[in-house]
């Protein structure tokens, strides 16, 4: 039972940790905004994109290897195809995104970096300095 109770323990104290949680939120956040880009690539870019190629669908473009027929026993089989604009339109996808998270961790880093850039205020003097202070200070007096 003590192992139930130190297992529970550390996963609580797992769980709880600030990274964990910032992870999770992160993945959330990520598929969100994963298919808000799949939305602009499919609904905005792909369009006119395809009205460019002649009114076809993107990710219809395809090379059938073996179209869908009707065998000796009458059962339907498909079609066979490379569906290679599927794949064009996947890799779109992921250059955008990509694209658009190198901006933003371009633009953390500079704010970083101002921030770094920025001089720190000094130091106050530990309790131990002040008292140095003033036992030097009282030295130069009795001089």
């Amino acid at each position: 039972m003590s192992f139930l109770k130190s297992f529970v323990t550390e996963f609580k104290t797992f769980a709880i940790k600030g990274n964990v949680i910032d992870l999770a939120v992160g993945t959330i956040i990520g598929a969100a905004f994963g298919k808000i880009v799949t939305s602009v690539i499919n609904d905005l870019v792909m369009p006119p994109i395809g009205m460019l190629l002649g009114g076809t669908k993107f990710n219809n473009l395809k090379v059938v290897l073996k179209y869908a027929y009707k065998d000796v026993s009458g059962a339907e089989q498909p079609e066979v195809a490379i569906m290679y604009g599927n794949f064009i339109q996947t890799a779109v996808d992921f250059t955008i995104l990509a694209f658009i998270i190198f901006l933003m961790v371009k633009a953390i880093n500079k704010l970083k970096r101002k921030q770094e850039e920025a001089p720190a205020p000094p130091a106050e003097p530990t309790n131990e300095e002040k008292l140095l202070a003033e036992i030097r200070d009282l030295l130069k007096n009795k001089q």
